[in-house]
């Protein structure tokens, strides 16, 4: 390929997904999940990353779980609306996970990788449903993400979504804001932008290269880069 470089080796056999996560509070073992998106990446022929497909599923809140009044008039969310449909949160997961793996599969990366603005939320939002619904087989690593607020408070001096999203010279629709669709997506173009505009940084680390392989002969540490995901799951 033109670039001399594929997704696989742009993140170290991870693969970027974004995620945002509407919810009916801060905590995620109390508080309820109650609509998840994620939006596929791409790494074109000249190396731009670029968004691609997005899926967002609306999710019943679990049995007990709290709904913060607050959090419900941020997002504009009614649970319990007739023409909502939620799916249970594992069935939610279940078809959301299925995307990433194929996208995994076909990438040749290892594992899937949650992308974020503030991902920590969201990470453990994901983390904490996967657990309640028995998930075995969760594509993406369990503690590691790349958080645009971090990146964009380097790259552009702002941390909040819509003002880094404004400071990076793309548009924003404060009426569209806290709906997951919406905000994954604006977070992907977020972190395309950051990733392209750092490319030469990038480029210039590959040359270096042959160094960073003779580090490959140290242990590995399972905690940091746990098993790929079995060739079989689909």
């Amino acid at each position: 390929m033109a670039n001399g470089y594929a997704m696989r080796e742009r993140f170290r056999g991870f693969l970027p997904v974004v995620v945002d996560c509407e919810t009916g509070g801060f905590n995620s073992q109390t508080d309820a999940l109650l609509e998840i998106a994620g939006v596929l990446l791409t790494l074109d022929a000249d190396g731009v990353l670029r968004r691609d497909a997005t899926s967002r599923y609306h999710v019943q809140p679990f049995p007990g779980a709290r709904l913060d009044p607050a959090s419900l008039a941020v997002n504009g969310i009614d649970p319990h609306h007739p023409l909502r449909p939620a799916l249970p949160e594992g069935d939610a997961l279940g078809r959301l996970f299925k995307d990433v793996r194929a996208a995994v599969k076909d990438s040749g990366c290892t594992r899937a990788i949650l992308v974020g603005h503030n991902a920590a939320f969201d990470l453990g939002f994901l983390n904490a449903a996967v657990a309640r619904a028995g998930i075995k087989r969760n594509p993406f690593h369990p503690f590691s993400c790349f958080d645009t607020a971090t990146l964009a408070g380097v790259a552009f001096g702002q941390t909040v979504l819509s003002r880094a999203v404004v400071a990076a010279g793309m548009s924003w629709e404060a009426s569209e804001a806290h709906s997951a669709i919406y905000d994954a997506e604006r977070t992907a173009d977020l972190f395309c932008d950051v990733c392209n505009q750092f490319r030469p940084i990038y480029d210039a680390a590959r040359a270096r290269a042959p160094a960073v392989a003779a580090l490959s002969d140290e242990p590995g540490n399972p905690m940091v880069e746990p098993a790929p995901l079995d060739p079989g799951e689909g």
